[in-house]
């Protein structure tokens, strides 16, 4: 690999270099020879003229073909000219990020400084921050993103834009900061290199053109010519594809050898913290920034909750003791003025990017403190969860508990949910087609006649007890084995595991509520994002009422992009039925909870919303509410309700 050498950083690092150049000419090759091939039939016409005024090339043939060659040149110089306006107009994709004036990071700019001169390398032009747990420089040089600067870094427009992952600053000793982003300032020094700085302006260009015909706003003859530069910018992207891909290989490489001497030993450890800090950023977008977003709250302090997350596992992992004992040593976000507004700033681009929520605060879409999460998400989800549950309860006209009341039936119970979901499985259990002994019965088999609310009962386990012969009770449930087993005579293991998952309970009732879940949440999911569009709407069209002028010019923070439709990068796949039954269920479990034996919401930085009972989170939950969805079978989960102390029975307090 390029930049591996045993002499030295200095070898390495030219080796670098020069990797990357013989590559940037590469590219800047295929640019020569696409140009050459478009004014081709111009150079072939000028001959032919030359060849007739000469008298070299003379008759009515030799006319023809001139006229020929002349229209072709013609047409082609056209097409040319086309394409190579797209491609200079085009504007490239920016990442969109948090921009950071020198006035708002005075402190991290003269780091920033420092480590440039330090490496002899040129600063960069600013500095922005992007909520991911990663560094790079991104070149900002198109005119379009120099007019959407807000930083005032206009004395150095050709020098890239350093963007820094938010949670670093949060995670991050100052130390471990200034490691991390050696290498990646180092980078300056070959970006500033012409060849290779033409190299990427051309492949950006190319990326750009080849995104036009999708551009909205479009006339059909407009976006038929656009296809058709696609489809050069296509072709010339794949000629240089391994050029380009080589080149910021060769440029990482004399980067990473340049910036070797600086703080060699602190960068070690630094890369152990960047590695703890993606999986902690991950877990805390996924488990505990998730559940609000989809509530319409967005957490404000998201990098501010990073460091819990990571301390929380730093206790619980013994692989991470010592950790959290960094935690007296200077944080990187106090080189930040103002470190709570661009928390701010990050978490609702964070929740941009990866939800799709609107540009700005609003009813519909606010703030929430950390303090705040476990009344204000936690306990709002379980309860509009539980009424949702019951509103398709009474869609499908569902019946109530047995008592038979009325108003029983229609109140918000968990006897209500739990009925309904372990009526189909017991009224199968009940209609035996052959019962092969008498002395076997279906009741003896799933134990239905011990009340399972008796605090007496010492079985506690995810499934009833089994007393009887396996055998006897397929008998007795009227199933015929297909494998014909008896006298423990398994010829093969893997066939019965093959027939076991087919023949993997089904609970009727799950599956139509689960269905009927999943369509209340699609209609309400494409609502959401039908005000998200018209709020997006809104704000573009005053935009453009302004003349397009960027008021926060002077501002100390700022949001660029996103460009594109939301989300960018979708956190989760859609879920299925089931587990959003499941996810329904627990709800309703919890909202009981806590209206009749005390629970309280709390936040687990690691697994999000958690249910507290006697201040100690209730882990074993989820198997039992996972018995009756799947199996519609309630008797471990009532026995947990009576171990806790929850009334089933009484009516919660719905949204």
């Amino acid at each position: 690999m390029y930049g591996v050498s045993g002499t030295g950083s200095v070898v390495g690092e030219e080796w670098g270099v020069r990797a990357a150049r013989s590559r940037a000419l590469g590219v800047l090759r295929v640019r020569g020879r696409a140009l050459g091939l478009a004014i081709l039939p111009a150079a072939v016409a000028v001959v032919l003229y030359a060849g007739g005024v000469t008298g070299h090339f003379t008759g009515s043939g030799w006319d023809v073909a001139r006229w020929v060659v002349t229209v072709l040149a013609l047409l082609v110089a056209l097409a040319a000219t086309a394409v190579a306006l797209v491609v200079a107009r085009a504007r490239p994709a920016a990442t969109p990020t948090v921009e950071l004036s020198e006035t708002a990071a005075p402190d991290l700019y003269r780091l920033v400084r420092d480590l440039a001169d330090r490496l002899d390398v040129p600063a960069p032009a600013a500095i922005a921050l992007t909520p991911d747990c990663d560094s790079w420089l991104e070149d900002r040089t198109h005119r379009a993103h120099r007019a959407r600067r807000t930083t005032g870094a206009g004395d150095k427009d050709g020098a890239p834009v350093l963007v820094i992952g938010s949670p670093f600053l949060w995670w991050m000793r100052v130390g471990e900061l200034r490691a991390v982003l050696a290498p990646v300032v180092a980078g300056t020094g070959p970006a500033a290199h012409p060849d290779i700085a033409a190299a990427r302006r051309f492949v950006r260009g190319l990326d750009a053109a080849v995104a036009v015909p999708r551009a909205p706003g479009l006339d059909p003859l407009r976006r038929l010519g656009a296809h058709g530069v696609g489809q050069v910018a296509r072709v010339l992207l794949r000629a240089c594809r391994g050029h380009a891909a080589e080149m910021e290989r060769g440029v990482a490489v004399a980067g990473s050898e340049r910036a070797q001497d600086v703080d060699y030993g602190v960068r070690i450890v630094a890369q152990e913290q960047v590695g703890l800090a993606y999986a902690g950023w991950d877990r805390l977008l996924t488990r505990v920034a998730l559940p609000a977003w989809r509530m319409g709250r967005w957490p404000s302090r998201l990098d501010a909750g990073v460091v819990s997350a990571l301390t929380e596992l730093s206790r619980r992992d013994r692989l991470a003791d010592g950790f959290s004992s960094r935690l007296g040593e200077r944080p990187a976000c106090d080189l930040l003025e103002e470190p709570g507004a661009v928390d701010e700033a990050t978490s609702l681009l964070a929740a941009r990017l990866f939800h799709g929520g609107p540009a700005e605060a609003g009813p519909d879409w606010s703030p929430v403190d950390w303090s705040r999460y476990p009344e204000e998400v936690v306990d709002r989800k379980w309860r509009t969860d539980a009424a949702r549950l019951h509103q398709v309860l009474d869609g499908l006209g569902a019946a109530g508990s047995p008592s038979g009341s009325p108003s029983a039936a229609d109140a918000p119970t968990l006897t209500r949910v739990i009925a309904h979901l372990s009526t189909a499985p017991a009224a199968a259990l009940t209609t035996p087609t052959a019962p092969s002994s008498p002395t076997t019965t279906p009741e003896a088999v799933r134990s239905d006649s011990t009340d399972p609310t008796d605090p007496t009962d010492p079985t506690d386990s995810v499934g009833p007890a089994d007393t009887t012969d396996p055998a006897a009770a397929l008998d007795a449930t009227g199933t015929t084995d297909p494998l014909d087993i008896h006298d423990g005579d398994l010829h093969d293991v893997d066939d019965l595991h093959d027939v076991d998952d087919e023949m993997e309970p089904v609970n009727p009732a799950a599956e139509a509520l689960a269905g009927a879940l999943s369509a209340l949440l699609a209609r309400e999911e494409a609502a959401r994002e039908a005000r998200v569009a018209a709020a997006t709407a809104r704000t573009a069209e005053a935009a453009a009422r302004g003349g397009g002028q960027d008021d926060r010019s002077g501002a100390a923070v700022a949001v660029s992009g996103p460009d594109g439709p939301l989300p960018l990068f979708p956190l989760q796949p859609p879920r299925s039925g089931r587990d959003l039954l499941a996810d329904h269920v627990t709800a309703m479990v919890c909202c009981a909870a806590v209206d009749t034996a005390e629970a309280t919401p709390g936040l687990d930085w690691l697994d999000g919303p958690a249910l507290l009972v006697g201040g100690e989170r209730a882990s074993d939950l989820g198997p039992r509410v996972l018995a009756l969805v799947e199996d519609g079978d309630p008797e471990p989960l009532r026995v947990w309700l009576a171990r806790t102390g929850v009334r089933p029975e009484k009516p919660v307090r719905l949204v």
